[in-house]
């Protein structure tokens, strides 16, 4: 799939979209280290930017990024619309992260 054809509009411009396919999404859970953890403690002592947080949320996101983009292709759409994230808490420290969309075939329009 050609990442320039998963947006977060609705349509895709100069794409005609010829079959909606449904919902698809790729979901992860992730935790930090009590290392990372105690690393994220001393870098918030000092304010700005937390860069061990900012590496974990990165990675959360990519990975569920990945898992969609291998939903939607296993649903035999070449495009995602209305691509959404979503992050849930499940419990102190744990954090679901979830992408989602609308699998889709395209063609040039």
């Amino acid at each position: 799939m050609d990442t320039s054809l998963i947006t977060t509009s609705t349509s895709l411009e100069g794409y005609k979209i010829t079959k909606h396919l449904g919902v698809v999404r790729g979901i992860t859970v992730r935790s930090r280290s009590v290392v990372g953890n105690f690393a994220g403690g001393i870098q918030s002592l000092f304010g700005g930017r937390l860069s061990v947080y900012v590496e974990l949320c990165e990675n959360a996101r990519e990975e569920a990024y990945q898992l969609l983009i291998q939903h939607a292709r296993a649903t035999g759409a070449n495009a995602i619309i209305n691509m959404r994230y979503d992050a849930n808490e499940v419990m102190q420290g744990i954090t679901e992260v979830l992408a989602y969309g609308t699998a889709v075939v395209v063609e040039k329009a």
